[in-house]
Formats: C-alpha cells, structure tokens, sequence
C-alpha cells in the first residue's frame, strides 16, 4: 500500500474554510472546491440551499454529490453501500438519524442516474484515490477520532487512544489535497487553515466501516 506514492507527487492549491457548525464538516469541503463566485453564492444563500437540497443539519455523502452538481464539479462517487446501511444503527451516531433519513437518501440514490452523478459501488483502496490525486482532490468519510495529523500533531493521542482502547464512532469529511513523501495532504474543515499530513495506513485506519467507505473523486484540477 506504501508504494502508490513512490511515483507520484500533487499537491491541489485550495482557499481553506473552516466549518462553522457541527454538522457541516462535508459542506465546508465542498466549499474549498467552489471557485470564489460560487464560493460567495454558497455563503449568501446558506440557509436556502440547505433547504433546497433538503439536508438540512444532517449531510451524507450523496448529499454532497448533489452540491458539487449544483456548481458543476466534476466528480465520482465510490461507496460500498447504495443507500441507507442498517448495520450501521448500532452506532449512536447513526441510530437517530436513519429511521429519520432513509427515505430521502434511498430516493437520492435511485435519481442519481437521472440527475448525472456517477455513482460506483464497491471499496475503492487507498492506492487508487492516491493515483487519481494526479487529477484532482478527494472527499473522504472517515472516524474522526482515528485519524491524527503528522505535522501538528492535532488529534494524535486521542487516536492513539481509539486504535487501543476502541470508541464510539464520529463521522467526520476531510479533503485530499495531495502526497508527499509518503505523506497524504490534507485539509480538515475543523482546523484552522493548514495542511495536515498523515499516513496511508493511518488513513485507510479512519475511513474503514462504519464509514461505508465512501469517497468521492473530484475531476478538477486546482493549480495556480
């Protein structure tokens, strides 16, 4: 898994936003890859487009790819479970809001086709997404509580602590921005702008279930 990088070297240039609520983690990355006038139309009309796609509080990544068609990003999603996983509702995370969600995200699924998402189901490995950061950034569900950043050291003994003692889930979006020496880049919507650094390992650690494994590949590149 160690050597996809070996070869390969991107880095994708992008205005970092920091979240400003809870919940809007995958909005935030979706705002990093709007361009500034889309970026500002975003921001102006927050409330009305939430209600619009009709995610309200509570976004899954269909939701997102819904957003990026809305402001023509080009993209993919890879998931390993078209619609709503009623596995998943052992985990308070997901017990509250399934029963509430799934008929609005079964319908999603079913009108991606129509509305021209690309949707591929089955799990997409960690050398994959690194060769398609030649192309473009990647959005990636992962266990917030697993994943820890290299460089600034943010989160790393509460992740040490998951990966020994277990925990709850807490889904969380991050955004590929690129690879390094090894290293994948990252922007985490939580933090202050930065690029945090992590392991492929670490990575794969963090997106594995409950997350569905989803991740959706961005066909734009952001160079300057």
């Amino acid at each position: 898994m160690g050597s996809a990088s070996e070869d390969v070297y991107a880095e994708h240039e992008l205005e970092h936003f920091t979240q400003r609520y809870s919940w809007d983690c995958g909005v935030a990355c979706v705002t990093m890859l709007l361009d500034p006038a889309q970026r500002q139309e975003l921001l102006d009309n927050f409330e009305p487009i939430c209600k619009e796609e009709g995610f309200g509080q509570i976004t899954w990544t269909i939701d997102l790819c819904y957003l990026l068609k809305k402001f023509e990003i080009p993209h993919c999603m890879h998931t390993t479970m078209m619609g709503v996983n009623e596995a998943h509702r052992k985990h308070n995370y997901y017990r509250n809001i399934i029963d509430k969600d799934r008929p609005r995200i079964s319908q999603r699924f079913d009108s991606a086709n129509a509305a021209g998402i690309e949707l591929v189901e089955g799990h997409l490995p960690i050398d994959a997404i690194v060769r398609h950061l030649r192309h473009g950034p990647a959005l990636l569900l992962i266990d917030a509580g697993l994943l820890s950043c290299d460089l600034c050291k943010h989160n790393k003994l509460k992740a040490d602590f998951r990966r020994c003692f277990g925990g709850s889930f807490t889904g969380h979006y991050v955004l590929l921005v690129g690879v390094r020496r090894n290293k994948l880049l990252y922007r985490d919507p939580a933090l202050r702008p930065r690029t945090c650094a992590t392991s492929m390992a670490r990575m794969e650690r963090a997106r594995a279930p409950p997350t569905d494994r989803d991740v959706i590949l961005v066909y734009k590149e952001y160079r300057r």
